[in-house]
């Protein structure tokens, strides 16, 4: 993976068809997605249950693009090599997940992947301040986990204030909950550059007609690089 921060955008496959993971994810990469973001929640540190580390590596083959794994679970540290060795490009934890995210981000660089640290709405971005030049990513959350769909809740403060406090550092900040071409502008204009969108992508689209996938993700890129369709 190289570093730039131009606009890219990661489907969240938490809004595909549940049957059918591998052509959704070739039928979205064709259609333009930067990333495939992938939500793995436990029913314990979210009040959901999705995908573990086999279903994970049975997504890797079909992904060609960066395979973008969000451990909402807690604890993190005992699944890490699982998942690094399920494919994983990106391993984001979240901050609140346990005590010690130090120790998380070394685990999963170890691995040999690229470590990201996400933020619950509740958590400033200050809690990550000291973990700049641990993490690959920041991930900002923009809805509370657990579910997709839900309302964007705004968090554009928090976003000036990690761009502010990340420099010139190849760090990412990703935003994960509620983008779509009216909540995009706002966030890149922040200082963000990950964009994950999940029923904004895949409304009104299928396997067999991907073309809607495509139109979605270019409205929202165009909308977050201030071109209105």
């Amino acid at each position: 993976m190289s570093f730039d921060r131009s606009i890219k955008i990661a489907p969240s496959i938490l809004s595909a068809d549940f049957a059918n993971f591998g052509q959704e994810i070739q039928a979205i990469e064709s259609q333009g997605a930067d990333w495939v973001h992938i939500d793995v929640m436990d029913g314990h540190f979210v009040p959901n249950l999705t995908f573990g580390p086999m279903a994970v590596k049975a997504f890797r083959p079909h992904v060609k693009t960066v395979m973008d794994v969000h451990l909402m679970i807690a604890p993190v540290d005992p699944y890490i090599d699982a998942y690094a060795d399920a494919g994983a490009d990106v391993l984001t934890a979240h901050i609140e997940a346990g005590p010690h995210i130090h120790r998380t981000l070394q685990a999963i660089r170890a691995a040999g992947i690229k470590a990201g640290v996400a933020l619950n709405p509740g958590t400033p971005a200050e809690a990550v301040a000291h973990l700049l030049d641990l993490t690959d990513l920041i991930c900002v959350m923009t809805v509370n986990p657990g579910f997709g769909g839900q309302k964007f809740i705004d968090m554009t403060s928090k976003i000036r204030s990690l761009r502010s406090m990340i420099g010139d550092r190849p760090v990412h900040i990703e935003i994960d909950g509620g983008v779509d071409p009216s909540t995009a502008p706002l966030v890149a204009e922040a200082g963000a550059d990950v964009l994950v969108a999940g029923s904004a992508v895949f409304k009104g689209g299928s396997v067999n007609d991907p073309d809607v996938y495509g139109a979605n993700i270019r409205n929202i890129r165009d909308a977050a690089n201030g071109v209105w369709a």
